[in-house]
């Protein structure tokens, strides 16, 4: 099974990085048909071929998740969204 994994640095403050987060996970979930949760600071995401979640910090995020056979050969080109999506909306 192919991995993710991606701490992203972010000086927001918890409550506006979890508002911040809130919103890419409702697009997301619209988008990819994603199942999320947050449980304490983290955000579980899941659907048929990926299971992850998303650790909320004072001083970063990270970001992990369990791609199954067939995301697994689109690993790069998710990865990169990710991080594009994070950068726009963390800084």
């Amino acid at each position: 099974m192919a991995g993710i994994d991606i701490r992203h640095p972010h000086t927001l403050g918890l409550e506006q990085a979890r508002n911040a987060l809130d919103e890419v996970a409702h697009k997301l979930g619209e988008r990819y048909q994603f199942d999320c949760k947050w449980i304490g600071d983290t955000l579980n995401f899941n659907r048929s071929g990926i299971d992850g979640q998303i650790h909320l910090a004072t001083d970063h995020i990270q970001v992990k998740a369990k791609l199954g056979m067939m995301l697994s050969m689109m690993q790069g080109p998710i990865e990169a969204e990710i991080r594009r999506v994070l950068a726009e909306k963390l800084g």
